[in-house]
């Protein structure tokens, strides 16, 4: 062997579920067989991005992806790549468009469009070792700003670089630290929300799993800013890998010093906690996250007083959410002015999309902002699955809307994606192809948003139900072409009047959908729809998938034998003909 290997391996969630693979206990136990521990370190790292086609392995100093890879594979990667120095080609990430091999990680367009400054440690440090996060710069912002600005200077920085809140509504930053940092009192607080609810979303959760220190480095930045000396991150239950790393992570920062008293021996006290949601999609929703925090019932309350000026226990309080604090160090480090020279003259800097749906590369993608919806969807997420013909993206989750092909050229920022009747969101994007059915969709975001409003106002409470209802009715071909009028003006009514940004956003999908698919819906009022799918008996292998995931349980048939649909109770969901992995189900 003439050179030393790293083996960087994928440990974020997606990567640790699937096959349930501990590659880098694996990998490390057949290097001490082989006796070759000192020419291989394995480290264990954050998301690479294309998690579709986890696990993953990156091989340093080779800038090589092995993708899929399963433990029966650890002992020819050793032996062939590490040892005789041959690349296993049959576990390369394959080029949806050429169909060959890439070796080179730069090679791969996935990654040539990218600019990650959120994303900048995941995939290429452990996240579980405080000494990796230093290496690149940790910490470094945090005494830069205790030892060289006041906390004006640095709420000044953060308004010059114009960086917004990744959450959703794009409020400035530097303007809601202002807000907070002007009001009196001693007591005052920084909140981390990451509580991502989003079907389809998991942007903040891979950040927290791949780099939690750098959230923990700009929570405190923001107490300095803003002068508080306790700050709380808000993070869904459902996150159990990202817990266990942040609670690795704020102990690490502890004894470093970093959190605590009397950081870098400068006065400033700043400590941080984690409370656990329960998983309320109304609780991303600012004020109804600090009422849960507070053990109340997640329900949002009218603004004004905001956060800033009567948030938890009453006093000044600044909520971001992941994203936004993932930008704040090397916003420290690099400048105001790099960071306001990305993007777009209103958007400024990246942002992290969760590719999802009918597109080849799934996965976790940074982008400058201005970047358009065609090169998201086939430069970087490599096109559509089966090259079958794209019909829109969902971007913003329940609270968004449907973007067609018309708008492909549409460059992602606030401003651009708000004129066309979606939102950026926290980030999802769900892309859809030509069979699937654009009022299901609709179906499935109100069913959605109904169950999880939190009741609190008429609007939303009884409004989504009644809207959930019509097009229950539709799809069931029980509707009539009067109920277009109504789902319209209900969806109208409630996004006027409703008391939160949830409720104000449910009937987004459909109005969305009904500007540009209507003629999808009269498909339905007219009842013009087949009405049934069918299990094609001479493909069908008897996988039971299609059974498991039908909401009425139309399905029936035994493992390994093939399957059939009572068409008097299907419902023409879809959902079954999308979980087909033999495409055994025919499309009505």
């Amino acid at each position: 062997m003439n050179s030393k290997y790293t083996l960087l391996v994928c440990d974020g969630a997606s990567c640790k579920t699937t096959h349930k693979a501990n590659l880098a206990a694996g990998f490390k136990k057949v290097i001490a067989e082989k006796k070759l521990g000192e020419f291989v370190s394995v480290v264990k790292t954050g998301c690479f991005g294309i998690c579709g086609q986890g696990p993953i392995v990156k091989v340093l100093p080779d800038d090589l992806l092995y993708v899929s890879v399963k433990q029966t594979d650890i002992e020819e990667i050793v032996e062939e790549h590490i040892k005789n120095g041959n690349v296993v080609k049959r576990l390369l990430y394959t080029d949806p468009f050429t169909q060959e091999p890439v070796e080179k990680q730069k090679g791969k367009k996935i990654y040539q469009k990218q600019f990650r400054i959120a994303l900048r440690n995941c995939g290429l440090i452990n996240p579980e070792d405080i000494t990796e996060y230093i290496a690149v710069r940790g910490y470094e912002a945090l005494a830069s700003v205790l030892a060289d600005k006041t906390p004006i200077e640095v709420v000044e920085l953060m308004k010059k670089s114009k960086l917004r809140g990744r959450g959703g509504g794009g409020f400035p930053t530097g303007l809601k630290w202002e807000f907070t940092a002007k009001q009196p009192g001693n007591e005052k607080y920084v909140i981390c929300n990451a509580d991502e609810g989003d079907p389809g979303a998991f942007m903040d959760r891979s950040v927290l799993e791949g780099d939690p220190h750098s959230v923990l480095e700009a929570m405190a930045i923001a107490g300095y800013a803003i002068g508080a000396s306790q700050g709380y991150i808000y993070v869904r239950a459902e996150y159990p890998l990202a817990i266990h790393r942040l609670n690795i992570a704020m102990e690490q920062a502890r004894e470093y010093g970093f959190l605590g008293k009397n950081i870098f021996s400068s006065g400033f006290d700043f400590d941080i906690d984690i409370r656990l949601g329960a998983g309320a999609f109304v609780c991303g929703e600012e004020t109804a996250l600090i009422h849960s925090m507070e053990g109340q019932r997640g329900e949002p309350t009218k603004k004004p007083p905001f956060p800033s000026v009567s948030g938890f226990r009453k006093k000044p309080t600044s909520v971001n959410n992941v994203e936004t604090f993932a930008n704040i160090p090397a916003i420290v480090l690099n400048g105001a002015d790099w960071f306001a020279s990305i993007g777009t003259e209103n958007s400024k800097g990246t942002k992290v999309f969760a590719l999802a749906g009918k597109i080849n590369n799934i996965g976790l993608v940074e982008v400058p902002m201005g970047t358009t919806l065609r090169e998201i969807i086939y430069d970087i997420g490599g096109g559509m699955v089966n090259n079958k013909e794209f019909k829109a993206v969902q971007s913003g989750g329940p609270s968004g809307g449907v973007i067609p092909k018309e708008h492909l050229d549409t460059p992602i920022d606030y401003e651009s994606l708000k004129q066309i009747g979606s939102m950026m969101g926290s980030g999802g994007l769900i892309v859809l192809d030509e069979d699937d059915d654009i009022v299901q969709l609709a179906k499935f975001y109100l069913d959605f948003t109904q169950d999880e409003s939190c009741g609190k106002c008429t609007p939303c409470r009884i409004g989504t139900k009644r809207m959930y209802e019509i097009l229950d009715r539709l799809t069931k071909l029980e509707g009539s072409p009067d109920d277009l009028d109504i789902l319209e003006d209900l969806a109208v009514n409630i996004k006027n009047s409703a008391l939160c940004g949830l409720g104000q956003s449910a009937p987004n999908p459909v109005l969305s959908t009904m500007e540009y698919f209507k003629d999808e819906y009269e498909a339905y009022a007219y009842r013009k729809v087949k009405h049934t799918y069918s299990i094609i008996t001479d493909k069908c292998i008897g996988c039971t998938k299609c059974a498991r995931v039908c909401p009425v349980e139309c399905i029936s048939g035994s493992v390994k034998v093939p399957h059939v649909i009572d068409e008097s109770l299907c419902i023409a969901c879809g959902a079954c003909y999308t979980a087909c992995p033999v495409n055994a189900i025919e499309k009505p």
